[in-house]
């Protein structure tokens, strides 16, 4: 009896050790499926982001254009809110022309495009740049204007090649870092439509500068040295909040066209009758101590526009100047452009 007794217990053994082994070799060879599914997915998950890569690099190849000796890209009015790692292969572009595709920011891997001379990446949501743009050292031009950018990186200063920066209408935008001094080459600037409560000290530092739009911003009061600005021949200054202009601005050599319309001007400085270059200038809708006018000509239909913008012009400026002289501090008064050349008026 004590040994069938032994032998069930050992009998009983070897089943409890069979099974246990039987489970752990079925787990292993489950665990050993499920390794395998994961690979077998893995393998398919690549195979299908080459044939997906290969689809989008097809269908932005049918945007590249080669014109005079330039390969382009084009791309409007087309959802690409996210550009493709799979660009990267697309190197030899020279320009991007990216519009109304709501492109939401500036991809990292832009810095391989080192062959890039023109981005055009203007209507768009652009909320961010990298500072990845710093490796574009041969690009002329940078088109960002229609976003929605509140920040322009630093390393933007190692576009060493910029002629021409546009950030107009991107509403948020207030400041530029001081290290875009240092873009030496930059000869237009648009600015316009943000919010800019002064010009900043960065387009003191522009030695090539030359074009200049900042209207439709916040700005107060221009910098006292604001002639560090040499080469600046034309400068809009529109729709902003100016009370007062430096006398700093006649000194200002090169300047031929100033835009100060819409502002809260008050006065014009008697120095800028020495401006000689200054052909073009516009005083209209501010709040001029003095009022002067021009003396009416009879004009054709289609140079009326015309005729209206240069009753605030060059001729206004200087007319305002020499009666603001023959006054000195006498009592605002209307004066008739004819009463300031003669220098009497008849009765009236």
């Amino acid at each position: 009896m004590e040994l069938s007794a032994d032998v069930a217990v050992c009998l009983g053994s070897v089943a409890s050790i069979k099974v246990l082994w039987e489970g752990r070799i079925r787990k292993h060879k489950e665990e050993l499926q499920k390794e395998k599914s994961i690979r077998e997915r893995a393998v398919v998950s690549r195979l299908a982001h080459v044939w997906e890569d290969r689809i989008i690099l097809a269908r932005l190849k049918e945007k590249i254009l080669n014109e005079e000796g330039r390969v382009i890209l084009r791309i409007e009015k087309e959802e690409w809110k996210v550009l493709p790692a799979a660009m990267v292969q697309l190197t030899n572009l020279q320009e991007w022309h990216l519009h109304r595709t709501g492109l939401q920011r500036v991809p990292s891997f832009i810095g391989h495009f080192e062959n890039l001379l023109v981005l055009n990446l203007s209507r768009n949501c652009i909320a961010e740049v990298p500072p990845e743009i710093g490796h574009l050292t041969r690009l002329q031009e940078l088109l960002l204007s229609y976003n929605r950018l509140q920040d322009v990186p630093e390393e933007l200063a190692g576009c060493q090649s910029l002629e021409k920066l546009e950030l107009a209408v991107n509403q948020d935008l207030s400041r530029l870092p001081l290290q875009l001094g240092q873009l030496r080459n930059l000869q237009h600037l648009d600015l316009s439509i943000n919010q800019f409560t002064a010009i900043p000290e960065a387009l003191l530092n522009m030695p090539a500068l030359e074009w200049l739009d900042m209207g439709g911003n916040k700005i107060q009061e221009l910098p006292h040295d604001i002639h560090r600005m040499k080469n600046l021949h034309t400068l809009w200054l529109q729709r902003n909040e100016i009370r007062c202009l430096p006398e700093s601005v006649s000194e200002m050599a090169n300047l031929g066209t100033l835009v100060l319309s819409g502002n809260k001007l008050q006065d014009i400085p008697t120095c800028m009758e020495k401006m000689d270059n200054l052909r073009f200038v516009n005083f209209r809708d501010n709040p001029l101590k003095i009022q002067v006018s021009l003396p009416w000509e009879e004009k054709e239909e289609e140079e009326e526009e015309e005729d209206d913008r240069e009753m605030y012009g060059r001729d206004f400026m200087l007319a305002y100047i020499q009666e603001s002289r023959r006054r000195g501090g006498q009592r605002c008064a209307y004066v008739p452009f004819m009463c300031v050349l003669t220098g009497h008026c008849p009765s009236r």
